[in-house]
């Protein structure tokens, strides 16, 4: 008797919320749940019942990458029908779903942290990101927008969120490829700083600002926040950033915000966000996004009151995130030639798994997408309406 195979085929009978069939290792096939199958799960080699019980995400997400396990189908159906399925056994609080950890990312750890993964080319990135390298959440006025007008969406919107007027100062935390500064300088004559940990974001970006001829107006440093001394600013915006920054560091995050903003100032933050705190994935943390959390939204809102700051605007754009990944997915898949070229195999289905593995948490509610717009005190100039967003 293969006990395996007994093990996988107990396993596989409750995983799913949608019909599938899964092929085994010696060849058989077998079908679970009624109706016509929506993907195939090929056993290469079976995984190791121990590493299944104990660290189940990091078990099957290493298994894909090492070829253990092969999907016939698409990677966000087959992950969105495990999320479907609550009474699966990865759904199930017991002994072997760890608790999520408290990162302590000091300065250091947070600069290991994000060269970690952004600093991996950026010569991979402008494969599958839009032509501004623009990596976060775009925002599709119509589904049938680009990757490209979506992302400028993205940043307009933003921008007018913030009320920008001329002569104004913003800092940028976490400024990527530094889009967002320099549209900020073009489009509303803002003086604007953007800060990252990446090298690769900050050559890249002091290379654009040199050739947009920008450098009276936006400049670009290699600094962490918590780095950034003497200088305040009218605006604060930082986008896709505080994921990184670690659960034990939130609120000195609001902390040095408050310390960075002028008062009544205003501050934008777009993040990824939880309605609970939760078990933080394994395979994520190793694999992509070392010291990563994502908060909760009443923890975010609970520490911005904390720190003094006036919540005044709350947006959700979490289907906005699902079709941007999608877009990143089809880039990611349609540019596999030359990715070959400069990474190898197991690299490329990690990233297609983590590109995917966001797709479907999104879909699903797993995870949101949230702007939060508050000011550091009363501003009672504020505009009444929302109108300014939109016109």
């Amino acid at each position: 008797m293969d006990i395996d195979k007994v093990f996988y085929r107990y396993v596989m009978k409750n995983l799913f919320a949608d019909p599938c069939e899964v092929r085994f290792w010696d060849g058989e096939v077998v079908k679970y749940g009624e109706g016509i199958p929506q993907f195939r799960i090929n056993f290469n080699k079976p995984i190791a019942k121990l590493e299944v019980f104990s660290d189940p995400y990091m078990a099957f997400g290493e298994g894909y990458m090492l070829k253990k396990i092969d999907i016939v189908g698409t990677v966000q159906k087959v992950i969105e029908s495990l999320y479907k399925n609550q009474s699966s056994f990865l759904h199930q609080k017991k002994g072997y779903k760890k608790l999520f950890k408290i990162f302590s990312n000091s300065i250091r750890e947070s600069k290991e942290n994000i060269q970690f993964h952004y600093d991996i080319g950026n010569d991979f990135y402008s494969l599958w990101l839009d032509e501004t390298m623009t990596y976060s959440c775009a925002y599709f006025k119509s589904p049938e927008d680009s990757l490209l007008q979506a992302q400028r969406n993205k940043v307009s919107h933003i921008l007018r969120k913030l009320n920008l007027q001329p002569g104004q100062t913003l800092l940028d935390i976490g400024c990527g490829w530094g889009e967002l500064i320099i549209a900020a300088a073009k489009d509303y004559q803002v003086k604007a700083l953007g800060i990252t940990l990446s090298s690769e974001q900050y050559y890249k970006t002091a290379e654009r600002i040199e050739n947009e001829g920008l450098q009276d107006m936006v400049e670009v440093k290699l600094i962490d926040y918590r780095e950034l001394e003497g200088r305040t600013f009218d605006r604060v915006v930082s986008v896709g950033m505080i994921e990184h920054v670690g659960k034990a560091h939130l609120n000195s995050y609001f902390s040095a915000v408050s310390a960075l903003l002028n008062e009544n100032g205003v501050s934008l933050l777009h993040c990824i966000t939880g309605y609970k705190e939760s078990a933080i994935n394994s395979w994520f943390n190793k694999y992509i996004f070392p010291g990563g959390y994502i908060p909760a939204v009443q923890e975010l809102v609970s520490l911005m009151a904390a720190n003094g700051f006036y919540l005044i605007d709350l947006e959700s754009l979490r289907e906005h995130y699902t079709r941007t990944l999608e877009h990143w997915s089809r880039n990611f898949e349609g540019s596999l030639t030359l990715a070959m070229k400069i990474k190898d195999e197991t690299f490329i289905r990690m990233w297609r798994l983590y590109l995917n593995s966001c797709a479907a948490s999104f879909h699903s509610g797993n995870i949101d997408l949230h702007q939060f717009l508050f000011t550091k005190g009363v501003n009672n100039t504020w505009p009444l309406t929302r109108i300014n967003m939109y016109s």
